[in-house]
């Protein structure tokens, strides 16, 4: 089965966008930890500004999670083999948990050996591909069950616990709920992003790349069911969130319109809420529609540019923040309280850009070489 190849590059034009949506949340929370924000967040005393950048950083592990569940379909259709894509799944989310234990951990604590390991986005990654791997021999009527059963129905264990049974619950931590398994006075496991809502995401991706890409189908064709999963998922939002009973913790009328709209959109991502999955997927998957209208455009080449080395790029932004947050402290001190910190959201803003920026020709230098170097295995995970 032949896949067009512009469409890979509205994937990877629709990577490097959440990619530098996520440069602005990390940025945040390397120069704006003196507020701190809970998840989800607390609606009186964050400022307007903070609450929507979060939001809109919401969108970067759904919209990636998925599209590695559609890449995997579409790596399945080009190989024509069921085998060679489990196997590259295997290998890659080995790969990625393999870099999220050492080579990311590090980025975040300055710690080696460490003694907090914490489990985030890479791990959650590489966790749902092995999911995936074995799922996606079984008939596709039963993973579209799986996926929806998994992201509608994640939510009624948010009450459960198994806190009498220290095993089984270290294995819950890792599923569904967040939390720290810990090894005596070794080390400590802070499970920040459990896995298992993201396992329905990830076979939500795998679904739709499989009732989108059919070899039959146009470009009109595709891009019609695309909006069709993409407009229904935010509509189904918008009437469960209006109804207010299940999917998540209730909204509220306040004060002002505008902190009735934050407590609609103040959705919970630890783990994602039905309702962080139905939004940030639905806007995704319109988002890509977007850009392969426009991917053609001279302008839209830096975003498929950072979205074709996208682990490269975490990798090395988590390590250029690290130093700079260490450099600034040697120079400036610490002015707020444990922290060095910005006074604005704007300034994170335009760090993200200013660092985007100067990293961009190295993005440009590695993804020509990742091209032209495509026999090396390794390169194919970064």
């Amino acid at each position: 089965m032949s896949i067009p190849s512009q469409r890979l590059q509205a994937i990877d034009a629709l990577r490097g966008l959440v990619i530098l949506i996520m440069m602005v949340d990390h940025v945040r929370e390397t120069f704006y930890l003196h507020h701190q924000v809970p998840d989800p967040m607390l609606i009186p005393g964050t400022e307007t500004s903070l609450f929507f950048s979060r939001i809109l950083a919401h969108l970067c592990a759904p919209v990636f999670i998925v599209l590695t569940g559609l890449s995997a379909y579409l790596y399945q259709a080009k190989n024509n083999s069921l085998a060679m894509t489990r196997e590259f799944l295997i290998k890659r989310g080995l790969f990625l948990i393999f870099l999220e234990l050492v080579v990311i951990n590090f980025a975040w604590t300055g710690k080696f050996p460490p003694d907090v390991i914490y489990l985030q986005v890479i791990w959650a990654i590489g966790l749902s591909m092995l999911a995936l791997a074995a799922l996606i021999g079984l008939p596709q009527k039963l993973l579209w069950i799986i996926s929806i059963v998994i992201i509608f129905g994640h939510n009624v264990l948010d009450q459960v616990s198994f806190e009498n049974v220290p095993f089984i619950q270290n294995l819950w931590f890792i599923l569904h709920e967040r939390g720290w398994i810990e090894f005596g006075n070794l080390i400590r496991i802070r499970t920040s992003y459990p896995v298992l809502p993201w396992i329905g995401v990830i076979t939500l991706g795998y679904c739709i790349g499989s009732s989108v890409f059919a070899l039959s189908q146009q470009n009109q064709s595709r891009n019609t069911k695309l909006l069709i999963f993409g407009f229904s998922s935010i509509a189904l939002f918008l009437l469960l969130r209006a109804i207010n009973v299940y999917g998540d913790h209730a909204w509220t009328v306040m004060p002002t319109w505008t902190e009735t709209f934050m407590s609609f959109m103040n959705l919970t991502k630890y783990p994602p809420s039905l309702f962080f999955i139905l939004w940030n997927v639905g806007v995704g998957l319109v988002l890509l529609v977007c850009l392969q209208k426009i991917e053609t455009k001279p302008w839209i080449k830096p975003l498929i540019i950072f979205g074709s080395v996208p682990m490269f790029f975490y990798i090395v932004h988590l390590y250029v923040l690290k130093a700079l947050y260490l450099l600034v402290v040697a120079f400036f001190g610490k002015n707020h309280g444990d922290y060095f910190g910005v006074d604005s959201v704007s300034t994170l803003w335009w760090i993200a850009i200013i660092l985007s920026i100067i990293l961009y020709p190295l993005m440009v230098k590695f993804s020509d070489y990742k091209h032209k170097n495509k026999h090396i295995a390794i390169l194919k995970y970064l």
